[in-house]
């Protein structure tokens, strides 16, 4: 079993922390489906998609730190793939949702870049991490 580090378990810890935000967005998503909250269509489907971002980055995110650890990486290479993928799920989100946000919105307004943003952030992670495991798989040959 891995024991995680202090920068794993302060990511960690903050990362399960924004989840209960994500059940908060996930009560918002609902009353907005049901038209409690009148909205446009634009702003459900960028509320959906901001939401689901959210949930399923968080996830993946928890993931990457325990394959970050596991890996053993060190250095800058361990606090990008640590802290990455938590940070897109926060940008991406965070751009559906700003982007919108407002009475009857049928446009994104310039804040949108956030979710581009996140996927760079969120692509950047992945590849320092799984580069750095797929690097370790060839290099240690072990069965």
């Amino acid at each position: 079993m891995t024991t995680l580090s202090r920068p794993a378990r302060l990511a960690a810890g903050i990362s399960l922390l924004a989840a209960i935000g994500i059940e908060t967005g996930g009560h918002y998503v609902l009353e907005v489906s049901r038209g409690d909250i009148p909205r446009t269509p634009l702003q459900l489907l960028y509320a959906r998609a901001g939401h689901g971002h959210a949930g399923a980055l968080v996830t993946l995110g928890l993931a990457g730190i325990v394959l970050t650890e596991a890996a053993g990486l060190r250095g800058l290479p361990a606090h990008f793939g640590r802290w990455a993928i938590p940070a897109s799920s926060v940008l991406m989100p965070a751009g559906f949702f700003l982007s919108t946000a407002g009475k009857d919105v049928n446009e994104p307004n310039g804040l949108k870049v956030l979710i581009t943003a996140g996927g760079v952030v969120l692509g950047a992670g992945l590849l320092t991490l799984g580069g750095s495991l797929v690097a370790q798989g060839l290099r240690n040959g072990e069965g």
